[in-house]
């Protein structure tokens, strides 16, 4: 390429390349090739008719220059380097206080990998930087067209290659995760950085410097700061070149790059043809990478219908604003920390010393109205062709500037004081030591003027003698002194409807909830009605937002429960990034919640207890008895489909607490609930043999299915279920692991097969057998579990432990206490508080007591069913002879005129009846079919029983087998 240009203005610049080579390489060779190519891009890049302005990422000097030359050119149309569906946007940046970032998100895809999703693409903006000086004048100043230019949000995944990404190395799911952007693709004007690793070594090794971002701050920020245009221009058409030419091979980056290249000039043609509008007019705004391109559609003049561009896929795009941070785009571009804050110090300061004057929206958040009307920017002459600027710029050594001794003085000042208020043990000599050895560092690396970064430097090695954890290190200090990590701020005005809805529902809070930071909500629901409703969505909110965003200090929200008073922390300025993604997801809290519920409930991965969540949750936060149905429902087909019991325990617990909510607010369970406890008892059945045998399955979970079936069994067996299948289960359970081998007695005392008696005899056994001594512990922590779903053994749990305790001896006992000790803490440290309740009901309370105290289950054991010994004087017979006073008050109040009778025995009650009323004993006689007649008289000592068998001694047998059988 470079044949025709031997004659151009860069002629000498050639010649001296050539000879530079030669003296290097000793002949012609690559070395040349690239040099001269380098020129080559150059020269081809300014001959353009349409003006091409490289920039870089964020770069203070980039801004400078483009707003210097804006007003001096005043162009009528911008074409910009960013995505082109994101400019119906960029008028909302004035309801928002920078940085912030346009995104471009979309939750559901159609024609990319189900797993890509949701997909996100920002582009971060910062007051510093040459995109944003460009969006302002274009937006501000009438008759100025802006165009984005660059491929859509579409086709950004499109050309994506997530596997060749995977393999050049890409930002690690930990750095994407801490950054404020989250995973989504970072788009940028001017991502200029070598891509040759040698090179970008060799770089910092000669530049004395850790990072690229510092090499870029000395060797091109600083001198370009207060170039001319042309000298700018040609500066960074070089360093693009450069870059470009040392990238490796023909990658997918590379392939990616040259589309993008040919994407814009193709826009970029087809606006002008379109719109008629002189190149000389236009301004091109793009990253010094790309304005060094080599393509063929390169130019006005390029080849034309040699590019075609796909069409988009079918995916529904969102776009909105989110917040941005200083962190946020250094952790996604790559850059050393604190090099954005850095960068905007050197902004404001380049302001105040080339007087240059930024072009800033009308009415954007942060910033003072301006005092007087703005006076219209005549347009500078056209000016005529550019000469060399490089040579010289190249041959001119290094401007050595002055140490500014005020500035580093009160760096090191305010660096001592920020130290002190975080806990270091600074002093004035400290502030001393790091203003000498910043400069004693930037004599080491070829410096006269401190740089921030050699600051910090210094300011490490002075001041942080050891690092403590917890407390913020040197090296965060100087990065908020020097400008901090500045965090944007969406407007009201330009949120999505949701985030809208949520602050207006909210407002009765009276809290100014847009703001960072954490602000403390007291709500008074008893005093206040109106507040219930906030109460509600904040409970939403603390479902939907990331942890932190709403967090509840009192009160609480269960099933069947409601606060009458609520204490949260609110920061939904802190994570308004999150609220606005709600805001993709549709146009309120409740319709953003009940499809994550179902997308959580209807995913592949998807279990039982997962589905019975979102049901819980449907009843919590929306209320919604139609969705709790279908969500009911489905959880049936999911438990039918399961073949492990990992989830046990989940599905036991949240199946307790619906079961219990809705036969306390409802007259009748929902159908899916009967349904969910017949199909979970016959699954169950099924599955309990198989569990016992899993070595996988643990005895947590065995006791957990175990718990629903003997919970849920009376509702079972009322809805038809077969107890004989439980039965059958138990029967064929078989474990081999001791803990379940405990679990299975449990199960068969609970069945009534195995009798408590037996159950001891078998634990006594355990402890008389030496071999079984040390998996004792084991059989301990089944006993444990099985008080899940037989809570009636406690006080066999508690026999077991006590006679281990007390007949085992200390060189049996201490080996196998630490295990006993952490196998019942990992395994069932919810079901030993239980046996403790029971133990100190065992227990004597007092320390006096337990000497003479005998354990229950040493009593001599009591017949409970054994006859008692009947007295033939009936009970309080003595008490009206031995107060005949009190008996003849009673009889008197009741109007009862009868003497005492003179009989001195008793007389049953009943002897008297029969002979008083014959009838009714021949009347019961006749109804059984017994004809016999009355018999001897019987003595009336005998009772009213055997004057009943005697007078009818058939009547009596009828009765005696229907006695029996009651």
């Amino acid at each position: 390429m470079s044949g025709p240009h031997e004659s151009g203005m860069f002629a000498g610049l050639r010649g001296q390349l050539q000879e530079a080579a030669a003296a290097f390489a000793g002949g012609p060779d690559a070395l040349e090739g690239i040099l001269l190519g380098m020129v080559d891009d150059v020269d081809r890049a300014v001959r353009e008719p349409l003006e091409i302005f490289p920039v870089c990422h964020h770069s203070p000097a980039s801004a400078l220059a483009m707003a210097r030359r804006l007003r001096e050119k005043q162009p009528k149309v911008v074409y910009l380097e960013l995505c082109e569906d994101m400019a119906p946007l960029l008028t909302e940046l004035r309801n928002c206080r920078l940085p912030v970032a346009v995104q471009a998100f979309a939750g559901d895809v159609d024609g990319f990998p189900a797993d890509w999703a949701p997909l996100s693409v920002v582009a971060p903006v910062t007051e510093a930087s040459a995109e944003y000086q460009a969006i302002a004048y274009a937006l501000d100043t009438p008759g100025v067209e802006l165009v984005l230019v660059d491929r859509s949000s579409d086709h950004v995944f499109q050309w994506d290659r997530r596997g060749e990404q995977a393999e050049e190395g890409t930002e690690s799911p930990e750095e994407a995760e801490a950054a404020l952007h989250g995973e989504a693709v970072g788009v940028g004007i001017g991502d200029l950085r070598p891509r040759f690793a040698e090179l970008e070594e060799h770089l910092l090794r000669h530049g004395k410097v850790r990072h690229w971002s510092e090499w870029w701050h000395q060797y091109v920020e600083v001198p370009l700061g207060d170039s001319d245009h042309d000298t700018y221009r040609q500066v960074m058409f070089l360093i693009g070149s450069l870059f470009r030419r040392l990238a490796p091979g023909e990658g997918s980056r590379l392939r990616v790059d040259e589309d993008r290249e040919r994407y814009m000039w193709t826009r970029m043609r087809e606006h002008l043809a379109a719109s008629g509008t002189d190149p000389e007019d236009c301004l091109y705004v793009c990253g010094a990478f790309h304005a060094a391109s080599r393509v063929e559609e390169f130019g006005v003049r390029g080849g034309s219908d040699t590019f075609t561009i796909s069409p988009r896929t079918a995916t529904t795009w969102q776009y909105g604003l989110i917040p941005s941070s200083h962190a946020a785009i250094e952790a996604q571009f790559g850059l050393a920390a604190g090099s954005v804050s850095i960068a905007a110090t050197e902004w404001a300061k380049g302001l105040r010393r080339t007087r240059v004057k930024p072009y800033v929206l009308q009415g954007q958040a942060g910033k003072r109205k301006s005092a007087g009307k703005q006076t219209a920017v005549v347009p500078a002459p056209p000016s005529e062709a550019a000469a060399d600027q490089l040579s010289g710029f190249l041959r001119r050594p290094p401007v050595l500037d002055g140490l500014d001794e005020a500035e580093l003085l009160g760096w090191s000042v305010d660096i001592v004081r920020a130290a002190r208020r975080n806990g270091y043990l600074a002093s004035t000599a400290d502030a001393i030591a790091v203003f000498e050895t910043s400069i004693l560092l930037a004599g080491m690396r070829d410096r006269a003027k401190p740089t921030p970064y050699d600051f910090q430097d210094a300011a490490v090695t002075c001041i942080e003698k050891d690092s403590v954890p917890g407390r913020r290190d040197v090296r965060r200090l100087v990065e908020i002194m020097m400008g901090g990590d500045r965090i944007g701020q969406v407007g009201y005005d330009s949120l999505p409807p949701l985030a809208r809805d949520v602050y207006d529902r909210l407002a009765p809070l009276e809290l100014k909830l847009e703001q960072r930071g954490v602000r403390r909500a007291l709500l008074d629901m008893a005093s206040r009605p109106e507040l219930r409703a906030c109460s509600d969505v904040l409970w939403m909110l603390r479902r939907l937002l990331p942890q932190g965003a709403a967090r509840p200090i009192m009160g609480e929200r269960r099933l069947g429960e409601r606060s009458i008073q609520e204490s949260w922390d609110l920061a939904l300025g802190t994570h308004q990034r999150a609220l606005i993604e709600l805001g993709y997801e549709g146009v309120s809290l409740e319709q953003v919640l009940e499809q994550r519920l179902r997308r959580d409930a209807y995913g592949p991965q998807a279990t039982t207890a997962t589905v019975l969540a979102a049901v819980e949750d449907t009843l919590l936060y929306l209320g919604s008895r139609r969705l709790a149905d279908e969500l009911g429902t489905h959880a049936l087909k999911v438990l039918a489909a399961e073949r492990s019991v990992d989830g046990a325990p989940e599905v036991l617990r949240r199946v307790r607490a619906l079961l219990a909510y809705h036969r306390t607010s409802e007259p009748v369970l929902p159908a899916w609930i009967e349904s969910f406890v017949k199909t979970g008892y016959a699954h169950y059945c099924t599955l309990l043999p198989t569990a016992f045998r899993d070595e996988d399955a643990t005895v947590g979970q065995v006791a957990a299915m175990l718990g629903f079936l003997f919970s849920m069994e009376s509702l079972a067996l009322s809805l038809g279920c077969d107890r004989t299948q439980l039965e059958l289960a138990v029967a064929q359970s078989h474990p081999d692991d001791p803990s379940k081998t405990a679990l299975l007695w449990a199960a068969q005392v609970q069945l009534g097969t195995l009798s408590r008696a037996e159950l001891r005899a078998r634990c006594d056994g355990l402890l008389d057998n030496p071999l079984v001594v040390p998996a004792y512990p084991r059989y301990l922590s089944g006993f444990v579990h099985a008080l899940e779903p037989v809570p009636g053994l406690a006080d066999v749990v508690v026999e077991a432990v006590s006679n281990a305790f007390g007949r085992l001896p200390d060189t049996v006992l201490l080996p196998w206490l630490p295990l006993l000790i952490t196998t019942l803490r990992s395994g069932a440290a919810d079901l030993v508080p239980l046996m403790v309740r029971e133990a100190g009901r065992t227990f004597p309370g007092r320390l006096a007591e337990l000497d003479a105290w005998v354990p229950p289950w040493r009593m001599p054991g009591t017949d409970p069913f054994a006859a008692r010994p009947v007295s033939p004087v009936p009970r309080g017979a003595a008490l009206p002879a031995a107060h005949p006073a009190t008996c003849d008050a009673v009889a008197e109040l009741l109007g009862c005129d009868e003497g005492w009778a003179s009989s001195e025995l008793p007389t049953p009650s009943g002897a008297a009846l029969m002979p008083a009323h014959p009838a009714t004993c021949d009347a019961v006689a006749e109804l059984l079919g017994c004809d016999g007649g009355w018999v001897a008289a019987v003595p009336a000592a005998a009772g009213a029983g055997a004057a009943l068998t005697a007078r009818h001694p058939a009547t009596a047998g009828a009765l005696e087998p229907l006695l029996a059988a009651l």
